[in-house]
């Protein structure tokens, strides 16, 4: 493993800010790392990073404990804050040659890693500029480049397509994508779409505690359940419907009602014998599959 999270307690005052984390990942993987706000990402983040302590437990990157060897643990880690802390006065290309200088790049190595991270974030029209001068999807760029840098085999990056458009939101989970086919990458976000969209495995954290630890693949699978709407002319009771796993009106309206399925298929069936049988008329009949966002909902709620 790249990186182990091992029985991770933080308490502030009365709080206990982590019960108890634990999750490892493997490289070349890009983990998602959900949880809604308060949940304990930030501080999980800053534990891995050596930035503050646990009161218990331990962190492992690529072998090396944290908090024993905090300069050698630094160069193995690439972090993106989500404010994206840059120096807006500093031209881009100066600015990665500072960044580099600060893990102690010098010579022809700065430079050629310099001259890598240009091109592997597309900054070299942009080069000149001042931060200042460049846009948001661009300073998101700057902030990978100076994560990456130091060719770092852990890359955790907070919250970093917020407020970007569409493209450039294409662009940078691309280049996510790119970095990650030899390093780890653990996402913190909210955007259930990008987790989606990019991430290998989903770790899940609510009020301190892991609720979910596994492939994103696996989530999803567990989750073969839908949700079956019917919706008839008539008022409905839900009487009718006790030998649903659950049923409950939809929306307010007594003649609509949504009952959770196991098994989709069998459940039509059933419902359309007590269509029959209580000689309704329909609306409508349909079905949908639980998302991720609804998966997490339930996790955290």
């Amino acid at each position: 493993m790249s990186l182990e999270v091992t029985q991770l307690t933080k308490i502030y005052g009365s709080q206990k800010a982590l019960s108890e984390v634990s999750f490892s990942v493997k490289p070349g993987r890009i983990l998602g790392f959900l949880g809604p706000n308060g949940a304990g990402k930030s501080t999980t983040m800053k534990i891995i990073c050596g930035f503050i302590s646990p009161d218990e437990g331990s962190v492992r990157v690529m072998g090396k404990e944290q908090g024993k060897d905090a300069k050698a643990i630094s160069s193995l880690i690439g972090y993106l804050p989500e404010n994206n802390p840059l120096y807006h006065d500093m031209y881009v290309k100066e600015f990665l040659r500072f960044s580099g200088g600060l893990y102690g790049l010098s010579g022809q190595k700065l430079s050629k890693r310099v001259d890598l991270m240009l091109d592997k974030t597309g900054l070299n029209p942009e080069k000149h500029k001042k931060i200042s001068q460049l846009s948001k999807g661009y300073r998101q760029r700057v902030g990978l480049a100076r994560a990456l840098i130091h060719d770092p085999s852990v890359v955790i990056l907070d919250e970093p397509t917020t407020g970007l458009d569409p493209n450039q939101l294409v662009e940078i989970r691309a280049l996510i994508k790119e970095i990650s086919e030899n390093r780890t990458v653990i996402l913190s976000t909210h955007i259930m779409q990008e987790v989606e969209a990019i991430c290998d495995d989903v770790v899940i954290i609510s009020k301190g505690e892991i609720k979910a630890s596994e492939s994103l693949e696996n989530l999803k699978s567990k989750s073969d359940r839908a949700e079956l709407i019917l919706e008839t002319e008539e008022e409905l009771d839900l009487d009718w419907f006790t030998d649903f796993e659950k049923a409950e009106f939809g929306a307010s309206q007594r003649n609509q009602v949504l009952i959770m399925s196991q098994s989709p298929t069998e459940d039509r069936k059933k419902l359309m014998s007590l269509i029959h049988e209580k000689e309704l008329s329909i609306i409508g009949l349909s079905e949908r599959k639980k998302g991720l966002e609804q998966i997490f909902r339930e996790i955290t709620k």
